[in-house]
């Protein structure tokens, strides 16, 4: 396996459009970015790529699948957001090793996001 960061995370919606508005909202740092022929979703978050693509009966939406963790600063803070732009926890939140904490959101497609908070410093 080459020795690189994660570039692309794929994300899986029926409705592609809607599911790359609604990431734009969830990450408003994000730059969009347009492709001919317009079949899929792309959001820009520096050097890593949001693809939100076509459910398929390949691959479906929802939890089932992998989930990526978000580093965020204030974990209640930021559920609290996402739940604003139509998110639902789906568990958590919980207290893991070291201190930390982490909880996983749905979108409204039932793919989750994991939240993951560092422990406070000592």
């Amino acid at each position: 396996m080459p020795d690189s960061p994660i570039i692309a995370v794929m994300i899986h919606a029926a409705d592609w459009r809607a599911a790359t508005d609604w990431y734009a909202q969830a990450f408003p740092q994000a730059r969009r970015v347009r492709h001919e022929p317009d079949d899929f979703g792309h959001l820009q978050l520096g050097e890593l790529a949001l693809e939100i693509v076509p459910s398929d009966a390949k691959v479906g939406q929802g939890p089932a699948g992998s989930v990526v963790y978000w580093r965020v600063a204030d974990l209640p803070g930021e559920l609290q957001r996402l739940e604003a732009l139509g998110g639902r926890l789906y568990r958590g939140p919980m207290a893991i090793e070291g201190g930390e904490w982490i909880c996983q959101v749905q979108d409204p497609w039932g793919n989750c996001i994991g939240l993951r908070q560092p422990a406070p410093l000592a």
